[in-house]
């Protein structure tokens, strides 16, 4: 073992990529090793591509808005291949974004795949098959995750995964989605307002059930506007793929149901992708829901780490770049970053969209917390009406005079929810929100009447 590291990453996903990125500042000498492509999943397959076709449905949706406005465009359509030309440039860019930063940091990349031998060994092995042992003071896990597909559900080129549906080349008539979190309400939205007929199918009797209760319903009434076809509390039983289209059979109520499309998708949540034959070997403690860390990122193997989706809990890119730096900073001596969950906002990129960060309200009381719920709304503030931006408000909860969550749902949420997960990371009261300076006029002014 010729080479001797200060950390090799398996992985070079938003995780991987943030810790080599801070080990690479300490002048440590780095490794990254990715399978597949630069960026991870949420380059090529998740937040990167979703949100650049949601830019393009909003985009035409919103051209229903000029009318109102007093400016009228004929003959608007859609060319789907256009789309998904702008979506590849998107995602090539960001991969291309993960590697310059890399290389500019000093960080040594390799392509191809990186196996744990022992806590201080690598083996990588490039695409010809050509192996070489490395060795190494500290190993990180960032093997990131895969779609998970409900028991006897074969998919085919009409049944889909979240990963699969973003190959698709044509926009469908009609398609049924399977799954109403995140990632389900997500493409609902993007091919509603592209024109697709849409039908939602979920088991539980809400949507986005993670979700402010209030603002799942706020969702579920502006995308039954858009013409989504929404059955909650329905559990499939068998989904096939008929040829020229595909029909699933469930039930409600009691009773069957039979619905008809051309295409399905099936957004049933993710799972760590875990080799568990690699971590049995190794003796890393993990379960289905991921592989076990303590409040460092470490596993039980003293010397290994692990970040991002691959430890389970939320999925979010910027959540799995907050556990590598903390994780960086305790391998190499930092003392001073804290990792906090209850800090780390999320945003559902559904139109509208909804964010949060720190307490729900449902959190709050399911905990026995005394809080003062406090809500302010879009049609109290002069931009949201002058653009047309419809329903949506502000709920803040405050315990003890402080601020401990808060969560959105509008447009312009993803961006509206910043200013609020610092004040919660900050433990601001009250006074210390009056005295924000707002801009007027602007969207942000409907924080103003959070405090009074």
């Amino acid at each position: 073992m010729s080479e001797r590291y200060d950390l090799i990453i398996i992985g070079g996903g938003p995780g991987g990529v943030a810790a080599a990125e801070v080990a690479a500042s300490k002048e440590k000498r780095v490794l990254v090793i990715e399978k597949a492509g630069w960026g991870g999943t949420c380059t090529h397959r998740g937040c990167i591509p979703t949100k650049a076709l949601l830019s393009c449905s909003k985009y035409y949706s919103d051209l229903k808005k000029l009318k109102r406005m007093g400016i009228n465009i004929t003959e608007a359509s859609v060319d789907f291949s256009a789309i998904k030309k702008h979506q590849q440039q998107i995602v090539k860019v960001s991969a291309l974004g993960a590697q310059k930063l890399l290389a500019d940091a000093g960080v040594e990349i390799k392509q191809g795949v990186g196996e744990i031998v022992s806590p201080s060994e690598v083996r990588f092995t490039d695409s010809s098959g050509k192996s070489e042992n490395l060795s190494t003071q500290n190993i990180m896990v960032a093997w990131g995750s895969v779609p998970q597909v409900l028991p006897g559900i074969n998919l085919s080129e009409r049944i889909m995964t979240s990963d699969g549906i973003l190959k698709l080349n044509t926009l469908p008539p009609s398609i049924i989605i399977v799954g109403g979190s995140v990632i389900g309400v997500e493409f609902v939205t993007f091919f509603a307002e592209l024109g697709t007929k849409v039908t939602m199918v979920e088991i539980l009797d809400t949507i986005i059930p993670l979700e402010d209760q209030e603002c799942a319903d706020l969702l579920k009434q502006e995308l039954t506007r858009m013409g989504v076809v929404i059955h909650t509390s329905t559990k499939p039983e068998s989904l096939r793929d008929a040829g020229d289209g595909v029909a699933i059979m469930a039930q409600k109520d009691g009773k069957s149901l039979e619905i008809s499309a051309d295409y399905a998708l099936l957004c049933t949540g993710r799972k760590p992708l875990l080799n568990t034959e690699e971590l049995d070997k190794l003796g890393i403690e993990y379960s289905k829901a991921g592989i076990k860390i303590d409040s460092n990122m470490m596993t039980n193997v003293a010397g290994i780490y692990a970040v991002g989706d691959v430890t389970g809990g939320m999925m979010l890119a910027h959540r799995a770049m907050q556990q590598a730096k903390c994780a960086v900073e305790r391998i190499f001596g930092g003392d001073d970053f804290a990792y906090n969950e209850d800090f780390i906002p999320s945003v559902v990129y559904s139109h509208p969209q909804i964010a949060r960060v720190g307490y729900t309200q449902k959190r709050a009381e399911d905990e026995e917390l005394s809080v003062e719920v406090v809500k302010s709304f879009y049609s109290a503030n002069i931009i949201a009406r002058a653009e047309l931006m419809g329903q949506g408000f502000v709920k803040a909860v405050f315990h003890q005079n402080k601020l401990i969550g808060a969560t959105i749902v509008g447009e312009d949420a993803a961006e509206l929810i910043v200013p609020l997960t610092l004040a919660v990371s900050n433990e601001q009261t009250k006074k210390q929100l009056r005295s924000w300076v707002l801009p007027h006029p602007t969207l942000s002014e409907v924080f103003a009447l959070l405090t009074g």
